[in-house]
């Protein structure tokens, strides 16, 4: 394929990606065969001092159970008051998108020159390559975050080590529906030039 070919088909590929929330996520999701496409897809990313500083921790069905304790139980740790409609809420999320996995970014790993902010950036750079295979695949993503990242309960399951750090989820399946096509933002609104 011609340079340009390629140049308008990546072109297409990165513009055609959305955010499906993991509700509108269902079966199909990525066989074997293609998630292992999607994990490869991530080692193309920018890696300064080669520190592999993530991982990728996949949350397969029978593990699900005890990850909706986790959010239920960081919900309660958040607001004891919580009603026990609002601690469903929370577990639900849990049994969303057919493919989960947990992103772990690693901020001692290797060289201790190379500091958090350039090894999030490596990160992110990978979870879209990622996404971008997905979307390739013709399957929905998306990323979700939040607080319960960040409890002792999701660390304990996930064995997150000192140093280690919850990033996101990232949830992969067919798309139920889709929103319009968002507006993009053009280039110069977010990129200036520099006064000689």
């Amino acid at each position: 394929m011609h340079e340009t070919d390629w140049a308008s088909t990546i072109g297409i590929l990165m513009q055609s990606r959305q955010t499906i929330l993991p509700k509108r996520l269902g079966d199909p999701g990525p066989d074997e065969t293609q998630l292992q496409q999607i994990l490869q897809a991530a080692a193309s990313a920018p890696d300064h001092g080669q520190l592999l500083p993530w991982r990728f921790v996949l949350v397969p069905q029978p593990a699900r159970a005890a990850l909706a304790d986790v959010f239920g139980t960081a919900l309660l740790e958040r607001d004891p008051q919580a009603s026990a409609e609002q601690v469903r809420q929370a577990q639900e999320k849990a049994h969303r998108a057919p493919c989960l996995l947990l992103v772990v970014v690693d901020a001692r790993r290797g060289d201790p020159e190379i500091d958090l902010f350039e090894r999030i950036v490596s990160t992110g750079c990978a979870v879209q390559n990622m996404l971008l295979m997905a979307t390739a695949q013709g399957f929905g993503s998306s990323l979700t975050s939040g607080k319960a990242l960040k409890s002792a309960a999701l660390r304990a399951l996930f064995g997150l080590q000192e140093g280690e750090h919850a990033l996101c989820f990232i949830s992969i399946g067919t798309a139920q529906s889709r929103k319009h096509p968002r507006l993009r933002p053009a280039p110069p609104d977010y990129c200036s030039i520099l006064a000689a």
